[in-house]
Parts: C-alpha cells; structure tokens; sequence
C-alpha cells in the first residue's frame, strides 16, 4: 500500500514532476474584476497591467474532493497534505478542514513556506512515498526538509509590491531612483528582508553566494529556481549552481501566479536544501 500526496499550486512545480510523483494539486484562486478563477486558467501577461486582482486559496470543500479521490485509488491507504505557509494563505486552515470533513488517515503538513520551497518539500514527502515509506515515515522526511530548506528571491523593482501595500511608498521610490534589487528570504513562514544589491546581476551574485556559503559536505542537493517572466535569469541560478554541484534534484519553474500578481514581473529565486546522506561515516 502506497501514501499518497496532495499539495496546493502555491507549490510552482512543472508539470512534468506532478506526474511523475502522482501528486495531487489543488488549485489556488484569483479574481478578476468580480470573477473568480483557478490559478493556471488565465495567462499571466494578461493580468500584469490590471488593477482589480485579488487572490485567494482553496476551499476546504476542494481539499476533502480531492483526498477522497485519492482514497479510491486501489493502492492508497493514506494522504499526507503539505500546503503553503498557514501565516501566508488560509490555505492551511482550508486543507485541515477539508482533511477532517474526507475523514481517514490523512495528515496535513505546515510547509511554512511557498513556491520552490514549497515544492522541494513536496517532492521530498513524494519521493518518501514512492521509496514505500509509512505516513510517519512520509511525515518524518518532509518536516526534516522543512527544517533545512531556505527560499531567497529578488524582484528588480518594488512597484507592486507598493500597488499592494506590502511595502511603503517611499521605499520604491528609493529602490527606483537608487537602482536597488530588494531580496528577500522566505523562512519561518514569511517573507524577511535582506540587504539589497545594486542592481539585478549583483542580487542573482549574492543569491548564489548565500548557496555557496550554506553547502554541507557529503549531503545531497535539492534545488529549485524559480522566475516569474525572467527564465534566463531563473537559469542563470541553476547554471551557476550545477557548476559547482551535482543536485539530486534540480528544475527551473515559473513562480505561481498568484504571488506574481503580487510582486510583478522580474521576480527570480533560488530554492534549496542539502539533505544529510545516512551512509556517510
């Protein structure tokens, strides 16, 4: 018998690796000029410019849809859940709600993170499953990965995040007129500001130096950049890492939409975590 994986699209993984670990993905919602939509139905280019964009997670009736759906698999004997940070979304809440309504042997897992961080747990619960891991033993891998995986990003200016009051006025118009890229690491379930660079090239530097300077000898590498319209930038990272390392895991994604309408285009990250090797002496 197999445990199964849910997660929310927060998590940014391709395509690709969704079906490769059968993992179940439930959407997050955006609302444009009074309508909702699923995250993924609406281009991102087409929602840039626009004023009138809100967003929102999952409801706990989308949650316990899709846990009974994988409890009807054949081979399914429980579901472990893993959502974005609960002190970012309602997505959390909605998932312990939906967990209880569906009933079972399911547990719902506190990431207390986003996007490539996210998605690195994520993999790292799915890869548990597929090794025949019990949900304790599941639960185990992705709280150890909780623990050790770190998000850091840069967005070249902070106009959005001005439009949506994340951060004050004044502030972008600094960072505009002084050519500052803020970064920001995304741990303890939130988004903590770093000293910025001057400039988009010295930010992407300093992101890979803070990899350079995190390595563990021995340990095996899980990485993940991300980029919300900037995949050069986004392989630029990977690039620069994989010069340096040989990653156990390693993709390039687009950031969810749901947080780019946040911070605009240009957003570029690096996620990553270096897993202990248990045959290492």
């Amino acid at each position: 018998m197999a445990v199964a994986i849910i997660t929310d699209s927060a998590a940014a993984l391709p395509p690709e690796l969704i079906e490769r670990h059968r993992i179940g993905v439930v959407p997050m919602w955006l609302t444009i000029g009074g309508e909702s939509v699923r995250e993924g139905d609406v281009p991102l280019e087409s929602l840039l410019d626009r004023h009138d964009v809100t967003t929102s997670g999952p409801t706990p009736g989308e949650f316990e849809a899709a846990i009974k759906e994988r409890m009807q698999e054949p081979d399914v004997d429980a579901i472990v859940v893993c959502t974005i940070a609960a002190t970012m979304s309602s997505t959390h809440e909605a998932a312990v709600l939906g967990a209880r309504a569906a009933g079972g042997p399911v547990r719902v897992i506190d990431t207390a993170t986003a996007a490539g961080a996210q998605g690195l747990v994520v993999l790292a619960a799915a890869s548990a499953a597929g090794a025949g891991k019990s949900a304790d033993g599941v639960e185990a891998v992705a709280r150890d990965a909780i623990d050790r995986v770190r998000l850091i990003a840069m967005v070249p200016t902070l106009d959005h995040l001005v439009r949506s009051g994340r951060v004050p006025n004044i502030a972008g118009w600094a960072g505009k007129r002084l050519g500052i890229a803020p970064l920001f690491e995304f741990r303890d379930g939130g988004a903590h500001p770093m000293r910025p660079s001057r400039g988009s090239d010295a930010a992407l530097d300093r992101i890979v130096s803070h990899w350079r300077r995190s390595r563990v000898d021995g340990a095996r590498l899980h990485v993940a950049a991300l980029h919300a319209r900037a995949p050069e930038a986004a392989q630029r990272l990977l690039d620069a890492v994989q010069a340096e390392a040989e990653p156990q895991t390693a993709f390039s994604a687009s950031f969810g939409t749901v947080m780019v309408v946040h911070t605009g285009p240009g957003l570029v990250g690096l996620a990553w975590w270096w897993e202990p090797n248990p045959h290492r002496v």
